[in-house]
């Protein structure tokens, strides 16, 4: 099965006219194959005599959006799991009626939308032109939305400037470009900590030195981690190499990001499970952890 990325890159979007009329009960009753399509799909993706992981909870946002909307059934979003899953491949964590006629899924933390039967889907930003709100947005944003609790901070490159009261993960790999943009857009960021998850997700040519996974262990094994990094991304050193038998985390990281569906360098984490991706400008990351802080202080 292709990842999801290269079959939405592939796929004609077809505008969608809304569906209409009969009821939740009435579609599925239509449909006919809802039964066998998900007793058939539950054994591949829970193996055979379990139950498939239940979904998520749809959000509140779309029922404001659109009013008084009536609960979807759960026959239904199984339904559509189903046939995402067997057209699209992936995991599917969400199926939700939108109050614009389409019902959007959430599979490998990224937002489609399909009608009822699958056979088109749209990608993209849907808008509510009445508040002029994306409610794409809004949506990704919680969805991809972290547990800076369950991050394995012990694992990261750790930074403290000033009193290192605002905290902050980044997943960066050293051989990024955008990375050492990023770098040198915070150099001014004060009273802070930052965790640095060493991601070398460019390349891993173990035999070359200067290589993204040779390079992350140079500094992992180095005397001091953070003076390390500091020069490889502000100052463009090239560091030592480090011994054969120096133990590093880069593949527990490297699973991590995978599992996070941490795709690009750098990526920011935020203590209020907000991400953002990107070699984002000082003044925005100093907004984000504000918000970040109080985000937390209202909990």
């Amino acid at each position: 099965m292709r990842p999801l990325a290269t079959v939405l890159a592939a796929i004609v979007f077809v505008p969608l006219i809304a569906l209409a009329g009969a009821s939740d009960s009435d579609r599925v009753r239509a449909t006919g194959d809802e039964a066998g399509t998900t007793a058939a799909n539950t054994t591949n993706e829970a193996g055979a005599g379990t139950a498939p992981p239940a979904l998520a909870p749809c959000p509140h946002s779309y029922a404001s959006a659109g009013g008084s909307m009536a609960p979807m059934a759960p026959t239904l979003a199984s339904a559509i799991r189903d046939r995402v899953r067997k057209k699209l491949g992936g995991s599917v964590t969400s199926v939700c009626r939108t109050p614009f006629g389409l019902y959007e899924v959430v599979v490998d933390a990224e937002i489609i939308y399909v009608d009822e039967r699958v056979n088109y889907l749209i990608s993209g930003n849907a808008f509510d032109l009445r508040t002029q709100e994306n409610l794409t947005a809004k949506r990704r944003e919680d969805v991809t939305r972290i547990d800076f609790h369950t991050l394995p901070l012990q694992l990261a490159v750790k930074t403290v400037r000033g009193s290192g009261s605002r905290v902050l993960a980044v997943f960066e790999d050293p051989n990024c470009p955008y990375c050492k943009r990023f770098e040198k857009e915070i150099a001014g960021l004060t009273d802070a900590t930052i965790y640095t998850f060493l991601y070398p997700i460019l390349s891993r040519d173990v035999s070359v030195s200067d290589d993204s996974y040779p390079k992350s262990k140079a500094i992992w094994c180095a005397p001091d981690r953070a003076q390390a990094w500091s020069q490889v991304m502000l100052e463009g050193k090239h560091l030592t190499a480090a011994p054969q038998d120096c133990e590093h985390p880069l593949e527990e990281i490297l699973a991590l990001g995978q599992k996070l569906h941490i795709t690009g360098t750098p990526t920011l984490v935020f203590t209020d499970g907000r991400r953002a991706p990107g070699a984002i400008p000082l003044d925005r990351v100093e907004q984000m952890l504000s918000e970040a802080a109080r985000s937390n202080n209202s909990q």
